[in-house]
């Protein structure tokens, strides 16, 4: 992607686009940019994985456990983001989907860099790192001026894969569900 299309990105995607069914809105998101500003420096990553879970019935989805101090972002309003500390070490970023009180979301598993993103972004706590992304951004509108997904200027086409989601395990049945979805032969899926 050029810079001239980079510049391109400002076509935030509308909160109409996240107030849908959570498997499409997690396919669709496939190719769009991830723009995050912070200290004045813009970082674009094309999203090439995703995970998608369904609400409190999903026994994967944190929403499982009800509403929590940690899960409300969950069960607010589509269009935000919802961004949790895992193991310790590692941030997850993820996109509330479908109405208020459903519980849903997307998580972006892997990002393409495209513009003045360091380090490695396969994988949800290696994305977040790369990305400048913390739970200082949970509950964030993501339609804000510096942290948002846009639609590429020229979408290209490819063709989507779909898996059982990772660590998920502990899920019995919801475990084995394909519900992960990514970019196929893109290099940097964290897992194909």
């Amino acid at each position: 992607m050029g810079m001239r299309q980079i510049e391109l990105l400002k076509r935030k995607l509308p909160r109409s686009f996240y107030d849908r069914d959570t498997v499409l809105v997690a396919k669709e998101l496939l190719g769009k940019c991830l723009v995050r500003v912070s200290a004045g420096i813009e970082r674009v990553g094309r999203i090439v994985e995703v995970e998608a879970y369904l609400g409190p019935h999903d026994l994967a989805a944190h929403s499982s456990r009800g509403l929590t101090e940690r899960t409300k972002v969950m069960f607010g309003p589509p269009g935000h983001a919802y961004v949790y500390f895992v193991y310790g070490m590692y941030h997850c970023m993820n996109a509330v989907t479908e109405p208020e009180g459903h519980a849903s979301a997307v998580l972006l598993r892997a990002l393409e860099p495209l513009k003045n993103v360091e380090g490695r972004t396969q994988g949800p706590g290696l994305l977040c790192k790369a990305m400048h992304i913390d739970r200082r951004l949970n509950g964030r509108d993501l339609l804000s001026d510096d942290f948002y997904i846009a639609a590429a200027a020229e979408p290209e086409s490819f063709a989507i894969a779909g898996r059982p989601r990772i660590g998920v395990d502990y899920a019995r049945h919801w475990a084995k569900r394909h519900l992960r979805f990514y970019i196929k032969g893109n290099p940097f899926v964290s897992r194909a």
